[in-house]
């Protein structure tokens, strides 16, 4: 499961801006999880409790915002919202489609005290 190495990259990133910024403890984690970016939203909730027992974001809770997969179809010239790669224009049906966003996944904010 990939989503624990992921997590815990997560985690390295709350821990380099808390001594960055001089806080001891992250209450909120807004995470930004995009429809192509092949992670499973389910599998981080799972990991972020696991992953943040006993550290600075113990008892954190975690918020995912789940964006859509975005696409321009190089034959008819639209932009399109797409659920999974591959899937066809639902414009003109075509396969030729540039993936322009909702592959990605980020931390998006952050509550701490």
């Amino acid at each position: 499961m990939h989503e624990m190495s992921l997590m815990q990259g997560v985690l390295d990133i709350l821990q380099d801006s808390a001594k960055s910024q001089s806080f001891s403890r992250v209450k909120t984690v807004w995470l930004e999880i995009g429809a192509l970016s092949g992670v499973d939203p389910d599998a981080m909730r799972f990991c972020f409790e696991a992953t943040t027992r006993d550290t600075l974001a113990d008892g954190a809770v975690l918020d995912i915002a789940e964006t859509p997969g975005q696409a321009w179809c190089m034959q008819c010239s639209q932009p399109a919202e797409i659920a999974a790669r591959f899937d066809p224009c639902p414009h003109c049906g075509s396969y030729r489609l540039q993936v322009t966003g909702g592959d990605q996944m980020r931390v998006k904010e952050l509550e701490v005290e």
